[in-house]
């Protein structure tokens, strides 16, 4: 394993009490190289926060079933960070899904493949794969 200069925080909404998912994504991309900050349950504020004060490159947010406190997170992290990439994993209706990718964000529901969800890391932050 060759660590990549690129790092990663997990955050999951404060709402969001399923750990499994986050968990495996973590590992997958601490295997992969990158510098994994898991933030766990957390507010609005404490996510975004966390982004701007660790001078992470991507931004990974568990859903938890919870649109609208992830739509808040990731209009405050527009205006403060706009540059960041986003993704966010977990369980997202349909219409969700469609409000997130009109904000740029990418969504990975259950069932995705960490090797897609590692190989997204690498495209969201530059990283040669």
């Amino acid at each position: 394993m060759t660590n990549i200069d690129a790092r990663i925080l997990i955050a999951k909404t404060g709402l969001d009490g399923h750990w499994r998912g986050s968990s495996l994504v973590a590992r997958a991309l601490r295997d992969a190289g990158f510098e994994v900050i898991m933030l766990g349950m957390a507010k609005v504020d404490e996510i975004v926060q966390a982004a701007v004060d660790e001078d992470v490159d991507l931004l990974g947010l568990s859903i938890g079933g919870h649109y609208n406190v992830v739509e808040r997170i990731v209009d405050t992290m527009r205006q403060t960070r706009p540059e960041l990439p986003i993704f966010v994993g977990g369980v997202v209706p349909p219409w969700a899904r469609k409000k997130l990718e009109a904000k740029d964000v990418e969504v990975y529901p259950p069932g995705s493949q960490l090797e897609e969800i590692v190989g997204a890391a690498r495209r969201l932050t530059g990283v040669d794969a």
